[in-house]
């Protein structure tokens, strides 16, 4: 079995989040070969084959030339999987690859077992496993997911891919998306609420223990989805990726979308009834506890 890994290159920088597609190879037991299309000084720390493309004359996007590329390196690989991040990019350029070899595409995997890859469903409350009906398909795989164990390292063995051509779209460059409401990033202490608090009236509660410990509150998806925190407040893939020295999950199940976004936090407290949670993989100290029963408890203990 072969899985081709496509690289992610950002104003002249590999993204870390390439070396998941690493993580996810190993926990398939594929042999891999990597697509970068970028620049030599930034060929990932690898021990197998990466394709190179200059980013300086294909663009660091560009839709129809990076499809190109992705299929030269397909023709020299024969793959089993063509994998993406589930990101802007593999969210564009994947489709666009798997339309073109007319093969199946498998979206955000988050898991992998002896039936095939494992998705999210119903809002990301519960996982089904799927599986492609031919021997080839694309895949784009959840941001977090797979996990990369130690610091990278190996020297590749770089193929120049180079192929003719001009796309019909031009890159221009990045724009921030406007600030809006708070910037979680910059916060040292986040203390968040998920569907655990019950309802939009005891996300004070949850507030309170922010202001308490001087930081601020973050928020899970279902509990923005909902209306009872408005999106700036959300941590997650789909709001803002945080890295706080104290990080506090108030009854937050640790979908892997939420987990993606905090993982880098230095120490994490969960406070969940249910022990068995998977924010208690990541945590440093679960509490098992109804949140509504301890978080006034502390904060009140915490405000003497």
């Amino acid at each position: 079995m072969k899985a081709l890994l496509i690289c992610e290159y950002r104003e002249g920088k590999l993204l870390d989040s390439s070396y998941e597609l690493l993580a996810f190879a190993g926990k398939l037991g594929a042999d891999s070969a990597m697509v970068l299309i970028g620049d030599a000084v930034n060929v990932p720390r690898y021990g197998g084959t990466v394709y190179l493309a200059d980013a300086a004359g294909y663009g660091e996007y560009n839709p129809d030339l990076h499809k190109q590329l992705v299929l030269a390196a397909v023709a020299q690989e024969n793959p089993d999987y063509i994998v993406f991040q589930h990101s802007s990019y593999g969210w564009d350029l994947a489709p666009r690859v798997a339309a073109k070899l007319k093969v199946a595409q498998i979206s955000e995997v988050i898991g992998i077992n002896d039936d095939g890859f494992e998705v999210g469903c119903c809002n990301a409350k519960m996982r089904r496993t799927v599986k492609p009906a031919g021997a080839k398909a694309v895949l784009t795989v959840q941001a977090g997911a797979f996990s990369v164990q130690g610091e990278p390292q190996g020297t590749p063995n770089v193929e120049k891919l180079e192929i003719a051509g001009t796309g019909s779209v031009e890159f221009v460059g990045y724009e921030p998306a406007e600030a809006k409401g708070i910037d979680l990033g910059k916060a040292e202490v986040i203390v968040s609420a998920g569907r655990g608090v019950g309802k939009k009236d005891n996300v004070p509660v949850i507030a309170a223990l922010a202001k308490a410990l001087g930081g601020e509150l973050g928020a899970s998806r279902p509990v923005v989805d909902a209306g009872w925190v408005e999106h700036s407040h959300q941590v997650g893939t789909t709001g803002q990726t945080v890295s706080p020295k104290l990080y506090v999950a108030c009854g937050i199940s640790g979908a892997i979308q939420h987990l993606a976004g905090m993982k880098k936090s230095d120490f994490v407290v969960a406070i969940n009834k249910d022990k068995d949670a998977p924010i208690g993989d990541v945590a440093d100290v679960l509490i098992v506890a109804d949140v509504m029963q301890f978080v006034p408890a502390l904060t009140a203990k915490l405000q003497k």
